[in-house]
């Protein structure tokens, strides 16, 4: 099904990842996203000339249209009279407003819950913060690389014990996309629950509260034992306590990464398929407990067998494998994989200018539709449309340009 969120219309009032965010999958799931942005400096995110250490193109800038495509652009500056009350016009045929700006900015701007649900009191209220809602550091920002990343204990996580500072940071908007999407599904139930004829709820979603999820497995081990283990050094070979867990590298350089869990009903299938039949009937590793009590000595084995062939070879022969394995890759190597291909992970865009470039679309998909539709809007692109289809006429949008109050 395409569209499953038609006839829906969403304020934007935010800017960088985690929010923006939130509204491109509603737009790519056929939400009506109209984005407000101040006329003359627009997103924060559109001024980032760099993601880590490449230089990007502004016009295909990669944070803009990951977080921004299929949107329409309202310059607006809401800080005038004239421009909060064109807001409050928007707010009032909406379904959903949506922001990040932080609660000081909020109340500064007339945008908070009371102020929205005044003019729209059936409206979602949907906002995205770093360290929740509640509590002291309620006031506080953030970006993903800090709260995420390090406050949200992501970094305690992944690096090693035997590494004095935190892994960097090198996947940027890593927290936020993942919080979008949970943003996303926050609004689509409150939503429902305004069909259901219930006052909608307000929709919360946290950096901080996204990293515990994410980590929900761990953290939740990390509460019963009071212990937080850290990442273990990366090795080639075997896991000190499985064999079949492990990085084992090729003739070619190409690294295989084993990880059956659960070996014992599959000891003679690995084994088999790594070219070691005899090694199934030898009583060292014959059961579970044996294997795992010689591990090391195991991994030897299938280390060689691995060092015996290149990459190409082990793709094609552990195939049919029951235990699980995949492939150490790059994301450009993602992308372009056929499966990645057959499901459409990317679709193309088109930029303001007429340029196609591709990008990751959001992962959840409904009956196998491909979505389609223009990339990231300029700053106040659609400014005049937008209020035309209001009812202003060309005199007050005159009007408006000559106060500033619009692009």
């Amino acid at each position: 099904m395409a569209g499953v969120m038609k006839g829906i219309r969403v304020i934007e009032v935010a800017q960088w990842v985690l929010v923006p965010a939130a509204g491109a999958i509603l737009a790519e799931w056929g939400a009506d996203v109209i984005k407000v942005e101040h006329p003359e400096r627009g997103d924060g995110a559109r001024g980032m000339m760099t993601i880590g250490e490449v230089v990007i193109e502004a016009e295909a800038n990669p944070m803009i249209q990951h977080a921004n495509r299929g949107k329409r652009s309202v310059g607006i500056d809401i800080e005038t009279p004239e421009g909060h009350a064109l807001l409050m016009d928007m707010v009032r045929g909406a379904d959903v407003f949506l922001t990040n700006l932080l609660p000081a900015t909020r109340r500064k701007l007339q945008i908070e819950v009371e102020d929205i649900r005044k003019i729209n009191p059936r409206i979602v209220y949907a906002r995205g913060s770093a360290f929740g809602d509640l509590g002291e550091e309620r006031e506080r920002g953030g970006y993903d690389g800090t709260v995420y990343w390090l406050h949200g204990g992501v970094a305690h996580a992944l690096t090693p014990e035997s590494i004095k500072a935190p892994l960097s940071f090198t996947v940027g908007a890593f927290g936020d996309s993942v919080g979008a999407m949970n943003l996303a599904g926050g609004i689509s139930a409150a939503l429902l629950a305004r069909e259901k004829g219930e006052i909608p709820p307000v929709v919360d979603v946290s950096l901080m509260g996204t990293a515990a999820w994410v980590m929900g497995l761990y953290t939740n081990t990390a509460m019963q034992t009071g212990f937080a283990p850290r990442g273990r050094d990366p090795r080639m070979g075997n896991t000190p306590v499985n064999p079949f867990i492990g990085n084992y590298e090729c003739s070619d350089g190409v690294v295989i990464g084993m990880f059956v869990l659960s070996p014992g009903p599959l000891i003679r299938d690995t084994f088999e398929h790594l070219g070691l039949p005899e090694a199934a009937d030898d009583p060292r590793f014959s059961t579970a407990e044996a294997l795992l009590q010689n591990t090391d000595a195991a991994g030897e084995m299938i280390a060689k067998a691995f060092a015996d062939q290149p990459g190409s070879y082990w793709r094609e022969r552990l195939k049919t494998m029951k235990g699980q394995w995949a492939e150490f890759r790059t994301v450009l190597d993602l992308v372009n994989d056929p499966q990645s291909i057959a499901n459409n992970l990317t679709v193309e865009v088109e930029t303001a200018s007429g340029k196609t470039i591709r990008v990751v679309r959001g992962p959840v998909q409904f009956d196998h539709h491909v979505p389609s539709g223009p990339g990231a809007p300029q700053v106040g692109e659609h400014t005049e449309l937008v209020l035309a289809e209001m009812g202003l006429d060309w005199d007050r949008i005159g009007e408006l340009k000559e106060k500033g109050a619009i692009t």
